[in-house]
């Protein structure tokens, strides 16, 4: 059967980089090849030479067998294919039906139509929303939704879906999940772009793996393991994830919070974290974990209860409080919250401790900030074209290593990590948690939040467990498994024991 659409010996340079070699990749009509690999394999070049964002400076793309060109991203759409962004290209200030439209708006629009189109487009998905809501009123997975209708309102045939999961919830993810199957079955074929490589083996008819710009292996999810899959990734097995911690010390409680509660989300919360040790933080979306560790640090004010650094009252009022008190905070979002992405690795690696890199009455070290940004650079491996570079034009996995960054310069005390490898590949996970054990090797007190539970089961020496706000419960390495957090979450008995994945 003719692919719908294919690549052969596709190549492509910027400069005197390559970041394609003779790349060979086909997607037939109701299907979802899944592309895989970690970031700087080529991804992002390969769904932009099929989008007509890029084109190939070797190498042919055919549609239906025929020789075909895309010289722009509205020609693609006039041949059916669309690229959907992880962060959505809709305009947050125009209605839901006139985003979904917005490629075929007339001079003369026909309001009530225009509404009842989109609002049917929605509905095939599965979805009830509003088009006369603001697109700036939405979800995540409401935005997703709206995306994916306003590709199908131009007929799309083949879809390519660039980390549509990355900012959602799990049961978001799921619905969304559906939608690929419900396209797959309508004969749409889907280029699927995901770091969930469990996603990806329950979504996948195909997965192609590609490495430094080149397919490594195309195979289908029934031929090899999760532990396969990443090895042919990057090289290594499943279990060289989370690196060994040798001989790490675990000292005095540094961090000690007693009653921690803001109404409506926090109840009464207690834990502690030692010097040198990983805690991490789990329980299902909207146990109240984010919302703890924002009162920790002062991003949200709390209504009541404690937090002490080496048994010292710190409660902090806001984050300023809590950086000079030693409490670093990586969030969730480091798009929005953990790095100002408009300005320079330089800026964003000292900004939280200026102190260091400035004289006395104000003005800038010069040669000391920039050996002190070389020398994290290099311990942190941040690959960047210098430090220079707007945060903004890094891989996910180099903006977080960024914020990271910022902490390790402002040597405080504590470290928080809320979803620390969200949205980056296998190769950048395995150098977070090194530098993670790192932080815990020097002495800090670190309290990681994840709702990856084999992160937490890899990485961390206890797992306190939260639920409708409060703290749980606690479970040591004998009781490790996703089972046992999502119970003692839900308030029910634990599973039997479990064989440990602690790898520690």
């Amino acid at each position: 059967m003719t692919a719908f659409l294919s690549l052969e010996g596709v190549g492509k340079h910027f400069g005197g980089v390559y970041a394609l070699h003779a790349v060979n990749f086909e997607v037939h009509a109701g299907e979802v090849h899944a592309l895989v690999g970690e970031n700087g394999a080529g991804k992002s070049t390969l769904m932009k030479i099929i989008a007509g964002n890029h084109q190939p400076d070797a190498g042919l793309m055919r549609q239906h067998g025929t020789p075909v060109r895309f010289r722009s991203p509205r020609e693609a759409l006039g041949q059916g294919v669309a690229l959907i962004h992880q962060e959505t290209a809709l305009v947050p200030d125009l209605t839901v039906a006139e985003n979904v439209m917005l490629c075929q708006l007339p001079g003369l629009i026909r309001w009530a139509g225009m509404f009842e189109r989109a609002r049917s487009l929605i509905q095939s998905l599965g979805f009830e929303i509003d088009p006369t809501a603001l697109v700036s009123t939405l979800s995540a997975a409401q935005r997703q939704v709206v995306e994916i209708a306003k590709a199908l309102s131009l007929d799309v045939k083949l879809l390519v879906l660039d980390e549509p999961t990355a900012s959602l919830a799990p049961s978001d993810a799921e619905r969304l999940l559906g939608i690929v199957r419900a396209l797959r079955e309508r004969g749409v074929g889907i280029v699927y772009i995901s770091h969930r490589l469990d996603e990806v083996f329950s979504i996948a008819d195909r997965i192609t793996v590609l490495k430094d710009g080149s397919v490594v292996d195309t195979v289908t999810p029934d031929s090899l393991t999760m532990d396969g899959l990443i090895r042919l990734m990057v090289g290594r097995p499943l279990d060289a994830l989370f690196p060994r911690r040798e001989n790490v010390a675990i000292g005095e409680v540094v961090l000690d919070v007693e009653g921690l509660r803001r109404r409506g989300a926090v109840h009464g919360a207690s834990l502690q974290v030692r010097a040198g040790e990983v805690v991490g933080l789990g329980g299902l979306i909207g146990s109240g974990r984010s919302e703890l560790v924002r009162l920790i640090f002062g991003a949200d004010r709390a209504d009541g209860g404690t937090v002490r650094v080496k048994g010292k009252n710190v409660t902090p009022k806001n984050s300023g409080q809590a950086v000079r008190a030693g409490i670093g905070l990586v969030p969730e979002d480091r798009k929005g919250q953990g790095a100002v992405l408009s300005m320079s690795i330089r800026i964003n690696s000292t900004m939280a401790r200026l102190a260091d890199v400035s004289h006395w009455f104000g003005g800038l070290r010069l040669a000391h900030e920039k050996r002190t940004v070389a020398d994290l650079m290099a311990r942190l491996r941040i690959k960047a074209r210098d430090m220079h570079a707007d945060v903004s034009t890094l891989s996910g996995g180099n903006q977080q290593k960024v914020v990271l960054a910022k902490w390790f310069h402002a040597q405080g005390q504590v470290i928080i990590l809320d979803e620390p490898t969200r949205g980056v590949d296998v190769g950048a996970k395995v150098e977070i948690y090194t530098l993670i054990n790192d932080l815990a090797a020097q002495g800090m007190a670190v309290l990681v939040v994840s709702s990856d539970h084999n992160e937490l089961i890899g990485l961390c020496d206890r797992i306190l467990v939260m639920g409708s706000g409060h703290v749980r419960g606690e479970l040591r390495c004998a009781d490790y498994s996703e089972e046992n957090i999502v119970s003692m979450s839900l308030g029910l008995d634990l599973a039997a024991p479990a064989a440990s994945l602690h790898a520690n």
